[in-house]
């Protein structure tokens, strides 16, 4: 099939990543890995026969409000079209350090709620996906925790059932979650949600055991 006949596939791609210091592992895989990402990936799509038009990517650094500075807590960029704005991906991603966070939970369901609501592709493509990869070794804070910090944002789903309406709301076709996640509430729960996988990490542990090549797989596998 020529190119002008091809399906046009758009894939927007947001990473909620645990950025407390048991994390640093992790942090530095993703950093190592930042100006190669679309092309690894690619490679990855082009084994399964697949092909991508438009692969955009967003960043969210998560920490926790009840232990984090405010400026420190939620680290969010926007989408980068890691075709042509690998750079600029690569420098954001590039500062990133794994710190903060005290004991466990942390605030890895916040994170998820901004995930859901960024600004989708919604451009002239034939297929469009869209997938939040959510990276933890951390169990995470109830929503309806409270009192809250000074700091907390108004823009945040008020309880796990919002949540969940957040993820209902986008079209069943298009989403897809991927959680490397402990064995451990909230994200068991998150586990039954549909066209969602759970990779379970080993608590505390970084996620050490997880590699960038698997993270690829994972995500060109939901694709």
């Amino acid at each position: 099939m020529v190119d002008g006949q091809s399906v046009k596939y758009a894939v927007d791609l947001v990473m909620c990543i645990d950025g407390t210091g048991s994390m640093g592992h992790l942090i530095e895989e993703v950093k190592s890995a930042a100006l190669k990402f679309y092309e690894q990936l690619e490679a990855k799509m082009k084994e399964k026969s697949k092909k991508i038009d438009q692969l955009r990517a967003r960043v969210i650094v998560f920490r926790d409000y009840w232990a984090d500075p405010a400026d420190q807590v939620m680290q969010c960029s926007e989408f980068f079209d890691l075709r042509s704005q690998s750079s600029d991906f690569a420098n954001f991603v590039s500062p990133i350090k794994a710190d903060g966070g005290g004991d466990e939970p942390e605030n890895g369901l916040e994170a998820v709620g901004l995930a859901l609501k960024s600004k989708w592709e919604k451009g002239d493509f034939s297929k469009q996906r869209y997938v939040v990869v959510v990276y933890t070794d951390a169990s995470a804070h109830r929503l309806d925790k409270s009192p809250k910090p000074s700091h907390y944002p108004n823009d945040i789903p008020k309880s796990f059932d919002d949540l969940t309406d957040y993820w209902h709301d986008i079209p069943t076709s298009a989403k897809r979650l991927l959680l490397f996640a402990p064995d451990a509430d909230p994200w068991t729960m998150m586990s039954s949600w549909e066209n969602t996988i759970h990779y379970v990490s080993e608590a505390g542990n970084g996620l050490e055991e997880l590699e960038i090549d698997q993270i690829l797989e994972a995500i060109s596998g939901s694709i």
